[in-house]
């Protein structure tokens, strides 16, 4: 079955493993530089990558976890969600797709950490896990999923409502502490954002010439 996934999701399987088991085998505060650490105000010092933020962890915090459950859900998730999504679009715009909700999670998160106070790190894949969340319920609106607890099905787009009206309650509550919900609905919203894009749809669209064929960068896609 793994041997049958396609290249980038496999990859970032592998990838996500291998770097969780390397946590393991090094000494604590080893991949501290490259978890996302809130913006001080002070800013970002280049030359001082311990404990503070730096541009690059936009991208590696998505790729280290904190606990093997944090990992095997994540993983499950990707390969759930990934492998249709990247079978749809291709390799390059699955990856691009993926690290742009990576990162525009990790920008959410800092943003929400400027505005309340906050100095935990956050990591974990779970930003683009929530943009693939999107993007499945998107393109594959009635594909029935199946809830692991407790085990409901239903359809990608109620199961994309229903997890992103609890992460934005779990975010204004507080109820669940510890967890960036702010960060997975910014996966949403930069995903959400992207296939608009693609499709050339509002806040995006341009002008279609009148009686005209839809241009190659409107085209919606698939």
């Amino acid at each position: 079955m793994f041997s049958r996934l396609p290249t980038v999701t496999k990859a970032l399987l592998v990838g996500n493993v291998v770097l969780f088991l390397l946590q393991q085998l090094f000494p604590e505060g080893t991949f501290d530089p490259f978890m996302l650490w809130p913006i001080s105000e002070h800013g970002f010092d280049p030359f001082s990558p311990g404990q503070n933020f730096q541009p690059w962890q936009l991208l590696t915090y998505g790729f280290l976890h904190g606990s093997f459950g944090h990992l095997f859900f994540n993983m499950f998730a990707l390969f759930m969600f990934g492998a249709p999504l990247e079978q749809t679009w291709g390799e390059k715009r699955f990856l691009t797709y993926y690290l742009v909700t990576v990162a525009g999670a990790g920008l959410c998160q800092l943003l929400v950490a400027a505005l309340v106070g906050g100095g935990a790190p956050v990591l974990g894949a779970s930003g683009g896990v929530f943009g693939l969340l999107l993007a499945f319920g998107m393109l594959f609106p009635n594909q029935r999923v199946m809830l692991l607890f407790p085990p409901i099905p239903m359809k990608a787009r109620t199961f994309v409502i229903v997890f992103g009206a609890i992460e934005l309650l779990m975010g204004f509550t507080g109820w669940q502490p510890g967890v960036a919900h702010f960060a997975h609905l910014g996966g949403m919203l930069f995903g959400w954002l992207l296939i608009r894009y693609w499709r050339g749809q509002p806040p995006f669209n341009s002008p279609r010439p009148p009686g005209g064929p839809r241009p190659n960068h409107l085209r919606r896609v698939k």
